[in-house]
């Protein structure tokens, strides 16, 4: 029988990590606590920012800034997910769809773009420490987020206005957690060879300017490290960027396992359980990454907690 085209399809299925029913309170006690974790540590070090005046520099502006952007990325996926499983529910509006892609692609955007600042951020304090405080001045670190938020905002746009334009069948079943788009792609009844293509134009601008710029920018870090005669200089000035150096391979690691292993398998579940890894367990370990590894954000936080205490 020919499937029926539903141009007006009311909703949609999320078929989530696993459709055993035995399993769903375990999903829920675990995805609950590491989104509680992942606000807390979140909140945590954006209170420390914002209370601690010894951290009000441009490094920790877009710490905080990256720190509410981890946030938003669980929020928009996590959230929906523990909805559904403590209500009994798989369903999630067309409109709703479409919501949660956009702030994904938004948010995703978001934070490889202030990863990508806070990469040139690092190498003018290392490369140019004389000029650290002319160059990155107030107003050019607020102009840096806006234009990256504006800048993400157009990718999430593009995005929406493809996935607009898909007609989708009976079948309404994804076999995800979240509105991930290549499964979108795969249950829809248009023809997806311009969509695809188009995603991968706007991947390789809007991703690969990004990773161009922190590679650079760590290009330019390592080579001036090596011309630091002492090896106490090398490790002052590595210490640094050390923290952001972890992250951008924690992120850009995770996302680039997703892909190759969605590539390898041709099984959606798989997918959506490697999807994990970059979309609640990197947002959820940024918080430990830069306060364990940073002085300065161990003696806010404990400041912080005192003053509650």
């Amino acid at each position: 029988m020919e499937p029926q085209n539903l141009t007006g399809v009311s909703e949609f299925l999320l078929l989530g990590l696993s459709e055993d029913p035995e399993l769903q309170p375990l999903l829920f006690g675990l995805f609950l606590s590491m989104y509680l974790i992942t606000v807390t540590g979140n909140l945590l070090i954006i209170l420390a920012v914002t209370s601690d005046s010894h951290l009000h520099t441009p490094m920790y502006f877009f710490l905080s800034n990256l720190s509410l952007t981890d946030t938003s990325v669980i929020s928009t996926t996590v959230l929906r997910m523990l909805v559904n499983i403590q209500t009994h529910s798989k369903s999630i509006t067309y409109a709703g769809c479409l919501t949660q892609v956009s702030f994904f692609y938004l948010f995703v955007c978001l934070d490889s773009l202030l990863l990508t600042v806070m990469a040139y951020d690092r190498f003018v304090a290392v490369c140019h420490p004389l000029h650290y405080t002319v160059v990155m001045n107030p107003h050019l670190c607020g102009l840096l987020v806006l234009v990256s938020f504006f800048i993400s905002l157009l990718d999430s746009l593009l995005h929406i206005s493809m996935m607009s334009q898909l007609t989708f069948c009976t079948d309404v079943k994804i076999p995800h957690f979240f509105c991930d788009p290549p499964q979108l792609f795969k249950i829809t009844c248009s023809d997806t060879s311009i969509h695809i293509i188009l995603v991968y134009c706007i991947g390789a601008i809007f991703g690969g300017v990004p990773v161009s710029g922190i590679l650079f920018s760590y290009t330019r870090i390592a080579s001036s490290i090596l011309r630091v005669s002492s090896s106490g200089g090398k490790y002052k000035a590595f210490s640094t960027c050390g923290s952001h150096l972890t992250v951008v391979c924690l992120y850009y690691g995770t996302g680039l396992g997703v892909y190759f292993s969605s590539a390898a398998t041709s099984s959606p579940r798989m997918c959506a359980v490697s999807s994990v890894m970059y979309t609640v367990v990197t947002p959820m370990l940024n918080p430990f990454i830069y306060s364990l590894r940073n002085r300065d954000i161990k003696k806010a936080l404990w400041r912080l907690l005192s003053r509650r205490v």
